[in-house]
């Protein structure tokens, strides 16, 4: 084959170039000059990312592109899906399980309240499968406060499934399950700026539930999950806070969109009022964080700490039960938290 005819390849059927090199230099190529990769193609190369198949500089300047330019729809949709076949395989489909997790990078600093509402959800009967990480941006991550609060990491699925059975909650600490950020990891690190890893944490929960709740931290984080999510097989909701929470925070409207509806939430739909942003301060050390934990399960939290926390916790029992009103499930949340519900399960996987 002539250079030339290999050139025609490249223009017509990128994808056939990058499965038959697989070089770096001819990807990079082909992105510089304004290109984007099919869902396949992303998965492809990321994949090979994960399996340790090129160079760190080359990740590097892999990585660089996409914070000269947005990551489409259809790349994040491939790089998930490399991520959840580098996960380790975990198998709770039978416990219809349901996350409800954010992006972080809000810079917001709010307790842990996505955690919280997770045990308020079990507490209403409804097996939680959660994945998340040590904070970010925040004083404290979900694995920092769980962490703190004696919940033992494993990636064990009879310890997950034990703990499903006792307390209808299971975490899945991002580390344990997805080998593959050992090639990642060091790049993302030495780089010392946001990439499309930054978002896509939330969308690679290696149970991969039936249910999620989303939240991302910007509008246009919440257009590029929603277009992901309309091509999965997934039950959702995706939420983003007008002033710029990867949650429900009831200090402003939030954006919601599920595989039924698109539209604006506010605070009153809820039942509850406007809360002001300092109302929701997570506190300044790991420990401050899980006695605010503590004091809203046990019944000792703030009115604003408490409906923040119900309004998230409302949302998640509202994508199982979608037959039920949103007013409904509020009162489901609340009947978890008032009657201790909540806290047994927490007590049920710590101690």
């Amino acid at each position: 084959m002539t250079r030339n005819e290999e050139e025609a390849i490249l223009i017509v059927i990128p994808e056939i170039v990058i499965e038959k090199y697989f070089v770096m230099k001819e990807i990079l190529q082909y992105l510089f000059e304004g290109n984007r990769l099919t869902r396949d193609e992303a998965k492809q190369i990321l994949l090979k990312v994960g399996q340790g198949n090129y160079s760190e500089p080359e990740f590097a300047s892999l990585l660089t592109v996409f914070k000269m330019r947005p990551v489409s729809a259809e790349e994040l949709s491939g790089f998930r899906d490399a991520m959840v076949e580098l996960s380790l395989k975990t198998d709770l489909a039978a416990y219809n399980g349901i996350d409800i997790v954010g992006t972080g990078g809000d810079g917001k600093n709010t307790f842990n309240i996505s955690t919280l509402a997770a045990f308020v959800v079990a507490g209403a009967g409804v097996n939680v499968t959660k994945h998340g990480n040590y904070a970010a941006s925040s004083n404290s991550g979900s694995s920092n406060v769980l962490e703190f609060l004696g919940y033992k990491f494993s990636n064990d699925i009879d310890k997950l499934k034990s703990d499903l059975e006792r307390g209808n909650f299971c975490f899945l600490h991002a580390p344990l399950f997805h080998p593959a950020m050992k090639n990642i990891a060091p790049v993302r690190q030495a780089l010392k700026f946001p990439t499309f890893f930054n978002i896509l944490g939330p969308m690679i929960n290696p149970s991969e539930p039936k249910f999620q709740l989303l939240g991302v931290n910007n509008s246009g984080n919440f257009d590029l999950y929603k277009n992901v999510y309309r091509k999965l097989d997934v039950n959702f909701a995706i939420v983003n806070s007008i002033d710029g929470y990867d949650e429900v925070s009831l200090t402003a409207g939030t954006r919601f969109v599920s595989n039924k509806k698109e539209t604006t939430i506010l605070p009153a739909d809820f039942g509850f009022a406007k809360t002001e942003p300092e109302k929701l301060f997570g506190g300044a050390t790991v420990k401050e964080a899980a006695q605010i934990f503590i004091n809203v399960l046990k019944g000792n939290g703030t009115t604003e700490q408490n409906s923040v926390v119900l309004a998230n916790a409302a949302l998640g029992l509202n994508i199982v039960y979608p037959e039920k009103e949103l007013l409904e499930c509020v009162e489901m949340a609340h009947e978890s938290l008032n009657s201790g519900s909540a806290l047994a399960k927490l007590k049920a996987v710590t101690e």
